[in-house]
């Protein structure tokens, strides 16, 4: 993709059905940002790669751009393996830990009463308690110990200067890298061409605003990395016009709130604005995802004074727009 950048996929379980992963060649080994999910496709994947892809030399790092099993999953792995240490930001090493920590318990009484706030049934809610395992069933542990990268701060890779940029709101601390001289940015999940990635509001913080952090994340970036880059993202093909998208994903999620804001004209639920930002039914393999994007609209609304969220005596929360001043 670029002098010493170079390009695989690993398969995905889902109808998202790969990640790209990266290799940075160092000359004696390599940086490898991110890993893909705990599978034995994803393994076997990973296996070819070091035979043929890699010329046989060793990772020296792993580099994960955030904390969801599809980047992390095998980073314990690939580090075990190669006696490597991770390379990760802050909040995502340990967002990651509690997430595992919180797939060994049976269910959470916490997440159970959040669903049910947004709406769910008992069949919904037996649902999540088969699955609420499922984030340890395909991700390895972390190693104990890693390195932290910070906003902002400059890695020499195989001797490219490559310059972290942290983005929020699809998680805590999404970890982007640019390397100016390359003219590369490297963007996870925070810059994808075609689908706009998931922002919700989870169990774990349900007052959260991971909206208002997403849209300044966009802008942010849009300030700090030119227009001329080569974008390689997570998921889908590596493209150019990075400003033209992050005008795309900023317009859309403005655009979706105003017509939640028209629909809670009336009472709502969270899950009655399926309809509003999807166009479609939502099953259920997609209901937490989309339970945690409705709430992510609401609360940036209700965060503005310009929705009002109230309970009614079985606990659901119901959003109505705010009076005008």
């Amino acid at each position: 993709m670029a002098p010493g950048v170079f390009w695989m996929r690993i398969p995905l379980p889902f109808a998202l059905d790969h990640i790209n992963v990266w290799g940075l060649d160092e000359g004696d080994g390599w940086t490898i940002v991110d890993t893909g999910m705990k599978t034995p496709q994803a393994e076997a994947a990973w296996n070819t790669a070091f035979a043929h892809r890699l010329s046989g030399k060793p990772i020296k790092r792993v580099i994960c751009t955030h904390m969801h099993r599809d980047h992390a999953g095998l980073a314990g792995w690939l580090t075990n393996r190669f006696r490597c240490r991770l390379w990760m930001t802050r909040l995502e090493y340990f967002s990651y830990r509690l997430s595992l920590a919180n797939a060994q318990q049976e269910y959470s009484i916490d997440a159970i009463r959040h669903f049910r706030a947004a709406g769910w049934d008992d069949s919904a809610i037996e649902h999540y308690r088969r699955r609420s395992a499922s984030f340890g069933a395909m991700a390895n542990p972390l190693p104990d110990s890693y390195r932290r990268v910070s906003d902002g701060e400059e890695l020499q890779i195989g001797g490219i200067l490559w310059r972290a940029v942290v983005g929020r709101g699809h998680s805590p601390e999404h970890l982007c890298l640019h390397a100016p001289d390359l003219g590369v940015l490297i963007s996870g999940d925070q810059v994808l061409p075609k689908i706009s990635s998931n922002v919700s509001v989870l169990p774990v913080e349900p007052d959260a605003d991971p909206l208002a952090d997403w849209l300044d994340s966009l802008a942010s970036i849009k300030g700090r990395v030119g227009d001329d880059v080569l974008v390689l993202p997570a998921h889908n093909a590596p493209f150019r016009g990075l400003h033209a998208r992050l005008d795309e994903l900023i317009d859309g999620h403005r655009e979706a709130l105003r017509r939640v804001r028209r629909e809670i004209g009336e009472p709502k639920r969270a899950i009655d604005l399926f309809e509003t930002l999807y166009h479609r039914d939502i099953g259920a393999e997609l209901l937490g995802l989309a339970t945690g994007e409705c709430l992510a609209h609401l609360n940036y609304l209700v965060a503005r004074g310009l929705a009002i969220r109230e309970s009614d005596d079985g606990e659901v929360y119901w959003y109505r727009e705010a009076p005008a001043s």
